[in-house]
């Protein structure tokens, strides 16, 4: 028995739904089942009885409930209690690419601390791969990504918004007047691509190959500002999102979209098998909360 087990049962039955509990709790449908499975086989019991979708509490189901959510309360008041003796709380760490820690992040992160100034955030930039890697062995809590990655569904995970790469040059540069640009246009470019951990990076270099193109990599960089140095001299080519491009009208810096377009989604994962805290909660529901009144790029 686990402090999850508990928190997910006693959340499906104060929601007599699995599927609310599993959207409360930002995890998956088959993780809360999961849960409950293993408590009834633990203690040989059956704790839900089910009408259609309604769940409902068997007589033992109530009784585990009740001494169950004494158990949550204490952990909570336990954990309260020392936290505040020795006025140290763990801060909550935060992965993020450099990429997306431009756009993605500033405002999200002060509107947080506004309504929460009580939980301390440690923000942490890697790419997407090692963020996620980071995830997994729990160095970090929680992390904003490229989604598009292989494993991503070995994580908890919810999308936040849908984005594109652009290819960046300066205004002057004889492809800046380009509707759209293909590798074919690209390959022969002095092109700067970030570091190795960057999914958009995997993405770009396996559609050059698709297409039969090698791109020519002169320069690898997570600087972004530094980056956009070099693509301002006129002789490089760099891939940012399209959402970057919007404060690009006084930079002397353009966004070409690919064809066909390379469409990413951002999104933030977490360890199926931790232990959501109540600060890493609140964060998980505030930002999903945010992106859905604030979207980055109108669906």
């Amino acid at each position: 028995m686990t402090l999850n087990q508990l928190r997910y049962f006693c959340t499906a039955s104060r929601c007599h739904s699995i599927t609310k509990a599993a959207e409360e709790l930002y995890v998956t449908q088959p993780t809360i089942s999961m849960a409950i499975r293993d408590l009834e086989i633990e203690f040989g019991i059956s704790l839900f009885s089910r009408k259609g979708n309604q769940l409902s509490l068997t007589q033992e189901g109530e009784s585990f409930y009740k001494k169950a959510t004494y158990i949550l309360q204490y952990c909570n008041e336990l954990q309260a209690d020392y936290s505040s003796m020795s006025r140290i709380k763990p801060p909550l760490r935060i992965g993020i690419p450099p990429m997306l820690s431009t756009v993605f992040f500033p405002e999200l992160l002060t509107a947080f601390h506004e309504k929460h100034p009580e939980i301390a955030v440690v923000l942490e930039e890697y790419g997407s791969v090692r963020a996620c890697n980071l995830v997994q062995d729990d160095t970090l809590d929680v992390a904003l990504v490229n989604m598009e990655q292989y494993n991503i569904d070995k994580f908890h995970n919810t999308v936040l918004a849908n984005d594109q790469v652009v290819f960046c040059v300066s205004n002057d540069h004889r492809l800046a007047e380009k509707k759209s640009v293909t590798t074919k246009d690209m390959a022969k470019e002095q092109l700067i691509f970030f570091n190795a951990d960057s999914v958009q990076n995997q993405i770009l270099k396996m559609r050059f190959e698709m297409d039969g193109h090698t791109p020519n990599i002169v320069m690898r960089s997570s600087q972004i500002y530094t980056t956009l140095q070099f693509v301002k001299t006129g002789k490089y080519g760099c891939f940012l999102y399209s959402s970057m491009t919007d404060n690009f009208s006084t930079s002397n810096v353009t966004g070409i979209p690919l064809n066909p377009p390379v469409r990413i989604k951002i999104g933030m994962v977490w360890k199926k098998s931790k232990y959501i805290s109540g600060d890493m909660l609140t964060f998980l529901h505030f930002t999903r909360m945010y992106y859905k009144e604030h979207p980055l790029i109108e669906k």
